[in-house]
Parts: structure tokens; C-alpha cells; sequence
């Protein structure tokens, strides 16, 4: 028998070899293997670029002249100039007034039954969490429906609150509204009268390197031991958490919460909000409260706090405000580069779209551009659609239409449906 010679061989092996990666390619994106395997090959591909690229290194540092041209235009703007550095400690905050203030004494402990408690597959807790939500008042579904209507592409790291609600309202029964800058007493009041509410909030450890977003369902509480009750779609069921700890990683966005209900209990809901049933009201107060925490706070819990202003003052629409905000709370973060490296939350970008509102509708279209890059850089996957839309936004600013519609489409192909983006590439006349 005649031999193939070693080339022909050589090439035949590294086809096949090819074919072999191609095939576990294409399986890796089938939902079964995705559940499955999903997490370890995307933790995995995560530990060996962040080896390579450390994130804690990388800073967005924004454009020291624009800087200070807003710094410039809200002090010649305003009669008391706005903060745009770090607030001195004799300063004294305001207090600002709780809703809460005027409700019936509570119990000094309660639990809600009836949840069905859920473990988060692949980059799930969000349609994990408002699953369990949905379950207290006897939704029958579980957290895939909701992920393949909120992040139909299962890569994607973040389902924002507002993702979460709209399925609520547009495919269940039942109602949700988010608000920002909750406090414990209206958590404690809502729980009381038996509406669980699902808290955004920062989650560290647990095997994981870094501070990251998460949602939890919180159920009970009690005051004696200084605790609430989560059913934590990672770590389990009726899993304890401080007073303290509660309100610490909570107001690492900006105290946001959603509660679901049954439409013919909106009434009795919004007497329970109080002025947060108003939700310009509620941004309006979650921007006081972070002006106030500006001052009582330092080191990375200051950067959460100016973050919080920038996102109440987007909500707001007060864009060179938030800009303002969120430039000190960058600085800050640089700061931690060198103070407190493994402290510092690199993934921020990753949950949160107000830096890329402000720098946009304040004409930093370059500062939109350039976050967006570096965000999107800085991930072992760059499957951020709010990234790649926004700085295709900027880029259509800046005269770079093709750019832009680049980005657009990357956007939909992270996001399958997109509507923002879908909105926009129509608008140029792009089909899609």
C-alpha cells in the first residue's frame, strides 16, 4: 500500500482538527450545552484573558478639559456651585426626609411563604430572581421564559430592572414597577403588608474574584436579630443577610427595587410607596440621598454615592449635572487603581447605561465613545448591547455613520430584537 505522503497527511490531520473545533463550536451555542457547560467555558475564557489583561489595572479616565468646562458651566449656571470635587468632611449634609416617616408602627419580624425557590443557570439571576418574584404570587413558570425574552442571547452579562418589569407587564398577569433610592424602613413596610420585593444589589465572594451587580428576592426580616430573609438564586434559600450589609451593597445601585402585584392591589401599593409612588419624586429624593452620602462616605462607597447622583440626575434629565457626578465618581476610581486595587468595581460599566445618557445628551460624544471602548475592552466577552449601542450613537454624532452602523448591528447581535437599536438602524435606513 502506497503512502500518503507526510504533507497530505499533515494537512488532512489539521482539517479534521478543525472540523473538531468548528463541531464544538457550534455545540457549545446549542441551550442544552449552554446550561450545561456554558458558565465553565465562559469562566475559563474569562480567568485566561483577565490573567493576561488584568481589569483592575485598566481606568477610564474622562477628558481632563471637558472636565473643566462643566465644572465651569454649572458653577456659572447655578447660584451654589455644584460639587465637582471631593466634598470636605465639615461640610454639613442635608438630611433628607424619609417617606417613611409617617407609616403605622411595623412588626419587629415577618416572613413571607409561598416562594418557589429557583437556582440560576448561565448568567441568570435576574430572570432566576424575578421567577421566584413571580412564584409568590403563583405565576406558573420558571426563569427561561424570562430569559428568552430579556436576554434572548444567553452570553449576555446583565438584564437591566427595567428588562425585568417590562416582561411582568407585557407577558404575565401581574404588574412591576422599579424605583430608585429605597430604604429600609419602606422595604420593611412593603414586606409587612405582603409584597416581597426584589432588591439590585452588589454580591462579592463566594468563589468569585471581584465585585459584580445581583439581584435577590427579599421575603422577611427581623429586628431583633438585624436582618432581612433573601432567597439568593446563587447562594440558596432563606439565606440571611445583615442590616448593614443589606444597605451597603444595596446602595451600590443606587437603592433600586422592583415589586410585582396583582393589579387590583396598585392602589393599596402606592399608599405604601408614599411619595415614591411619584417616580420623579422618588429620583428627586435618590438624588438628595446621594448628594448626603457624598459627604458621610470615602474610599469606594463614595464612588458608589457620586455614581448614584449621576444616575438620579440622569433620571432627572439634568445631563451636565450627571456628567459632573460621574467624572468624580471616575477620578475616584482611578484613585483605587493604587489605594485599593482589589476593591475596585471594574465591572461597574457592565450593569449600569447613565455615564453613557450624560456624556451623550451633554455633546461629549468622545466620552461616550471612548467608555464604550474601553468597557467593552475590558471583557473576557464583549456582549454588552447598551455598550455598542450607545457608542454607535456617538459615533453617528461625530460624522462616522459607517462606524455607527457597525455598532447598531453589533448591538442586535448581542441583543437579538433590540428595540433601541432596531429603532435606529430603520431610522438610517438599514436593513436588518
Amino acid at each position: 500500500m502506497r503512502k500518503r505522503p507526510r504533507s497530505l497527511t499533515w494537512v488532512l490531520g489539521l482539517a479534521a482538527l478543525v472540523a473538531c473545533c468548528l463541531g464544538a463550536v457550534a455545540a457549545s451555542n446549542l441551550p442544552p450545552v449552554q446550561e450545561r457547560l456554558g458558565w465553565r467555558i465562559s469562566e475559563a475564557r474569562a480567568q485566561l484573558w483577565y490573567a493576561l489583561f488584568p481589569p483592575e489595572e485598566s481606568v477610564f479616565t474622562p477628558d481632563p478639559t471637558l472636565v473643566e468646562m462643566v465644572r465651569q458651566t454649572l458653577t456659572a449656571a447655578a447660584p451654589t456651585p455644584a460639587p465637582t470635587s471631593t466634598p470636605q468632611p465639615e461640610a454639613p449634609p442635608t438630611a433628607t426626609p424619609s417617606p417613611s416617616a409617617t407609616r403605622p408602627p411595623l412588626p419587629v419580624s415577618i416572613e413571607l411563604a409561598g416562594v418557589d425557590h429557583e437556582y440560576q443557570q448561565w448568567n441568570n439571576c435576574g430572570p432566576a430572581t424575578l421567577a421566584m418574584g413571580l412564584s409568590f404570587w403563583e405565576w406558573p413558570g420558571d426563569q427561561r421564559p424570562i430569559a428568552a425574552y430579556t436576554k434572548p442571547n444567553p452570553r449576555d452579562k446583565n438584564v437591566m430592572p427595567y428588562e425585568l418589569a417590562e416582561f411582568v407587564n407585557d407577558r404575565t398577569d401581574f404588574r412591576a414597577l422599579t424605583r430608585d433610592g429605597g430604604d429600609l424602613e419602606l422595604l420593611k413596610g412593603l414586606i409587612a403588608a405582603g409584597f416581597p420585593v426584589i432588591v439590585e444589589k452588589g454580591f462579592e465572594g463566594f468563589g468569585f474574584e471581584g465585585w459584580m451587580g445581583h439581584y435577590a428576592l427579599i421575603t422577611g426580616y427581623d429586628d431583633a436579630r438585624q436582618r432581612v430573609n433573601t432567597q439568593d438564586s446563587y447562594i440558596g434559600d432563606d439565606f440571611p443577610f445583615a442590616y448593614d450589609d443589606l444597605v451597603k451593597y444595596w446602595r451600590n445601585f443606587n437603592y433600586a427595587y422592583i415589586v410585582i402585584y396583582p393589579p387590583e392591589r396598585e392602589s393599596e401599593l402606592m399608599a405604601l410607596l408614599g411619595s415614591a409612588a411619584d417616580e420623579g419624586a422618588a429620583n428627586a429624593a435618590a438624588a438628595q440621598r446621594a448628594s448626603d452620602e457624598i459627604f458621610q462616605l470615602s474610599g469606594r462607597d463614595q464612588l458608589f454615592a457620586w455614581f448614584n447622583r449621576g444616575t438620579s440626575l440622569v433620571a432627572l434629565q439634568d445631563y451636565a449635572g450627571a456628567a459632573a457626578a460621574y467624572d468624580e465618581a471616575f477620578r475616584i476610581d482611578g484613585e483605587l487603581r493604587f489605594s485599593d486595587p482589589e476593591n475596585r468595581p471594574y465591572r461597574i460599566m457592565w450593569y449600569q447605561t447613565g455615564p453613557y445618557k450624560a456624556y451623550f445628551y451633554s455633546g461629549r460624544y468622545s466620552e461616550v465613545i471612548n467608555l464604550a471602548t474601553h468597557t467593552l475592552a475590558n471583557m473576557s466577552e464583549p456582549v454588552l448591547e447598551e455598550s455598542y449601542y450607545w457608542r454607535g450613537l456617538a459615533r453617528e454624532a461625530v460624522g462616522d455613520v459607517p462606524g455607527a452602523i457597525e455598532d447598531l448591528r453589533a448591538s442586535l447581535n448581542m441583543h437579538p430584537g433590540f428595540q433601541p437599536a432596531l429603532g435606529q438602524l430603520s431610522r438610517l435606513g438599514v436593513d436588518v
